[in-house]
Order: structure tokens, then C-alpha cells, then sequence
């Protein structure tokens, strides 16, 4: 017996890396799914059936329950699609893992609106859009749900040559941080991931001599088993993970300056020297590169 034995999941961009890796593994634990992936290449463009279909193949000769869907996460009916698709196969919709994605990188004098509107379309938009069909259905069911989205530490943490990546990447985190709120009245839970894999997003980004370390199937375990019954309890968290390392990713607050109103509103060059004179027991803006 699998951990998600009687489950349906939703997984958009699930034709290749990481979508597949977790389509893959929710089947092995007894979920059926549903594999969504347009097809296109890694910058939103074009499109077809192949990659979905070759997933659910492999799905099903691993004796699995699957079948495809080709739609963008960009459109409300085929948003609204996947869901359907996932009741009228299998009856209802307990997990999305919203993870469809493309890279249109270029370093910010160098960006256009185009570029910058696609990856926003894609990433944000797309992560609304599929959330709310799977939550709306997911309250109308009255079980509860997981939701998983993606994030990225270029939104967490930073990464040259990818503000309109990262802007994206930060949107979903804080589409988390107000949904999981929201959740929790109807079980529902909402979990971010930020993962470090190598694929056909990242094969140029991280350096050749490290992609092995880092493959796809080391980051869905902990994944998947944040869409179980298990982790009910689990939500409104953020999940670096990558080669088999796993980390909660929290904010904190550095006091720098505080003194009763009373004795006035600081002045510029006050404030000024208290902000500077603080500045060397800041933490450092990406604790990644220290």
C-alpha cells in the first residue's frame, strides 16, 4: 500500500524534471493523475502532446493510473479543464502541485515587456489560476487538500539576471503566506517548495560539474509526502530542497532602532549613523552565497 492510495493529484508541467519526478512518485504512492504539460520549450513557446503523454505511459507501465491533459496554466478554461479532467477520470481532486514554469532570463537593462509579461503570465498568473479551480473544487468537496506551489530562491533569496523570474517567484511565496490562512477553516493546506534540480529550466544555470548532484527525483519525497494525511498539520511553510537536503526557509527580524515617540521622531543623519553603525550584525541577503 502506497501513502496516497485513493488520492487524485493535478500536476502542471509535468512532461519533464520535476513535474514529472513527482507525477511519477505520487503514482508509485497509489495516487491517480492527472499529467498536465503544454509542451512547449523552455521559453513558453510552442507546444504538443508528446511529453504528457510519454509520462502517463510510464505512469501506467508501472502499473499507475494517469492520463494526460495539454492545457496552459495561463487560461481559465483549461485551468478549469485539468480539474474536470481529474473529476470525470477518477472522481475528485485532492493534491495540485502547481509547478509549470519558463525562463525568459536577461538582466534587467535588457528586459522587455514581453519577457517580463510571458514569465509573469506563467508563473503567477498560472499558479492563481490552477490554485483556485483546485481550492474552490476542494472546498466544494468538503475533504480538504493539498496544495503545493513553487517558488524559487531567485524570488526567496535573489539571482542576477532574473527579476522578472524572481518578481514571479516572490508573488507565489506570498500567494502562500495569505492562502494557507484561508486553508486552514476548510483543511486545506497550502506549502511552498523552492527547489535545486537539474532539468531542461536549469541546465545552463547551475555549473555542469555540480548538475549530478542534483536530480529531479531527490526533491519530490519530501514533496510528496507534504500531500499526505501525515502532514495535515504541515502548512504555510517554505521547503528548500535539493540533492537530498531539506530546509525550512523562515524569516526573522533584526531590531536596528526603537526609542519612545515621546522623545521625537529621529532625524536623517541620526537614523543614519544608528542604520550604518548596525549594518555588521545584518545576516547576509542570500545566506546561499554567504
Amino acid at each position: 500500500m502506497g501513502m496516497l492510495d485513493g488520492k487524485v493529484a493535478v500536476v502542471t508541467g509535468a512532461g519533464g524534471g520535476l513535474g514529472r519526478a513527482h507525477a511519477l512518485l505520487l503514482a508509485q504512492e497509489g495516487a491517480s493523475v492527472v499529467v498536465n504539460d503544454l509542451g512547449g520549450s523552455r521559453d513558453g513557446t510552442g507546444g504538443g502532446s508528446s511529453m504528457a503523454d510519454a509520462v502517463v505511459e510510464e505512469i501506467k507501465a508501472a502499473g499507475g493510473n494517469a492520463v494526460a491533459n495539454y492545457g496552459s496554466v495561463t487560461s481559465r478554461d483549461d485551468a478549469e479543464a485539468m480539474v474536470a479532467g481529474a473529476v470525470e477520470a477518477f472522481g475528485k481532486i485532492d493534491i495540485l502541485i502547481a509547478n509549470a514554469g519558463i525562463l525568459r532570463d536577461k538582466s534587467f537593462k535588457n528586459m522587455d515587456d514581453g519577457m517580463w509579461d510571458a514569465v509573469i503570465d506563467v508563473h503567477l498568473r498560472g499558479t492563481y489560476l490552477t490554485a483556485k479551480v483546485a481550492y474552490d473544487k476542494m472546498i466544494e468537496q468538503g475533504s480538504g487538500g493539498r496544495i503545493i506551489v513553487t517558488s524559487s530562491t531567485s524570488g526567496l533569496l535573489g539571482n542576477f539576471g532574473q527579476t522578472n523570474y524572481g518578481a514571479a517567484k516572490a508573488g507565489i511565496a506570498g500567494f502562500m503566506r495569505c492562502l494557507w490562512l484561508e486553508g486552514v477553516k476548510y483543511g486545506i493546506t497550502v506549502n511552498v517548495l523552492a527547489p535545486t534540480a537539474t532539468s531542461r529550466m536549469t541546465e545552463d544555470i547551475l555549473p555542469e560539474d555540480i548538475q549530478d548532484n542534483f536530480p529531479p527525483e531527490a526533491v519530490s519525497p519530501p514533496i510528496v509526502w507534504l500531500c499526505t494525511d501525515e502532514a495535515k498539520d504541515v502548512s504555510g511553510r517554505q521547503f528548500l530542497v535539493g540533492g537530498n537536503s531539506v530546509s525550512l526557509l523562515s524569516w526573522q527580524i533584526t531590531p536596528i532602532a526603537k526609542r519612545s515617540l515621546e522623545e521625537g521622531v529621529w532625524g536623517v543623519e541620526e537614523i543614519g549613523e544608528i542604520i550604518r553603525d548596525s549594518k555588521e550584525a545584518w545576516p547576509p541577503i542570500n545566506p546561499m552565497r554567504g
